[in-house]
């Protein structure tokens, strides 16, 4: 196969990773190639992002894994857009995920995705990207998956000095109404946002 069509399918491959990226031994193993081909293929791509000045991303590589960053020269633009106050709201879905995970972290996403029943994947990384949440730990046991919390910024974004100042919830509450609960921290999250507008 051409390295034409080899850097398309390999910019698809890190587009649908995202901020999780892919090591070099995905990429050989997905694509099926050898690692001086698989490096060929990167530095390919990395090159037609950064000798084309219409394009706004590039390859970066970040702790051993390669993912789509947007360029530096960027950032300005980025910066308005994150501030800018059409983008401040978050989604219901999002807001019942950060609810979930200010009241019962540090959480794994399977439990997130067990309290509201639905795939959190999309929230999260709003979040995540707003810096609200953040990676605290790995949770013991297989796969050791990953913990997430509140940050600072969550804090700022609501108005509180600590943790402590959430809303109170019911005490008995069943562990077995779990849709109740993400209701319920919806309700209650809201209410402090109201609160503070």
């Amino acid at each position: 196969m051409e390295i034409v069509k080899w850097k398309g399918i390999l910019e698809s491959l890190l587009f649908a990773a995202g901020d999780e990226g892919l090591s070099l031994k995905q990429i050989i193993s997905v694509l099926e190639v050898d690692e001086s081909q698989a490096n060929e293929i990167i530095a390919g791509l990395q090159r037609d992002y950064d000798q084309d000045e219409y394009r706004g991303i590039t390859i970066v590589q970040l702790a051993g894994v390669y993912q789509l960053a947007t360029k530096k020269e960027h950032a300005v633009y980025l910066k308005k857009l994150v501030e800018s106050p059409g983008t401040a709201h978050l989604s219901q879905a999002a807001l019942e995920t950060l609810a979930i995970v200010a009241y019962k972290q540090p959480i794994t996403r399977a439990e997130i995705e067990e309290i509201r029943g639905v795939k959190t994947e999309r929230p999260l990384h709003t979040l995540s990207s707003r810096a609200l949440i953040k990676e605290v730990g790995r949770a013991e046991g297989t796969g050791r998956a990953i913990l997430y919390g509140t940050t600072k910024e969550f804090l700022d974004y609501f108005g509180l000095k600590n943790i402590k100042e959430l809303p109170p919830l019911p005490e008995n509450i069943e562990e077995d109404e779990l849709q109740d609960d993400a209701d319920l921290f919806f309700e209650k999250f809201q209410e402090t946002m109201d609160m503070d507008q």
